[in-house]
């Protein structure tokens, strides 16, 4: 994991390769970002647990609460296009999510940086 600026937000971005990123490590998580002084964590889209893409487990819902009651926003960085073609609800997920301000799902890190600019 790494620390980047983009605009004027500190960006807690974490590694491609390692453990699955779910509900039940947020707490983890949040202690990393805090401890990093950032805003805003950015999760590579494989690097969340499966059970993240499926809206019913709640997982998604779970971590992504967890970080917003900590003033933290959760940006998914990666394709996503393969989980959101299964599932209208997932679809509808990530298009309301895009519209708001805490929980995002961008491309890349370009993009993420963009829109923090």
């Amino acid at each position: 994991m790494r620390v980047e600026v983009m605009g004027d937000q500190r960006v807690l971005v974490l590694a491609p390769d390692g453990a699955p990123v779910g509900a039940g490590n947020a707490t983890d998580l949040i202690g990393e970002a805090w401890g990093h002084d950032v805003t805003v964590v950015a999760i590579p889209a494989q690097r969340l647990d499966p059970e993240f893409f499926r809206l019913s487990s709640g997982v998604a819902g779970e971590l992504a609460q967890k970080l917003v009651n900590y003033h933290l926003q959760l940006a998914v960085v990666g394709d996503v296009s393969a989980h959101v073609a299964g599932s209208d609800a997932l679809d509808a997920y990530v298009r309301e999510s895009n519209r708001g301000r805490h929980v995002w799902f961008v491309a890349d890190d370009a993009e993420l940086a963009a829109r923090l600019g």
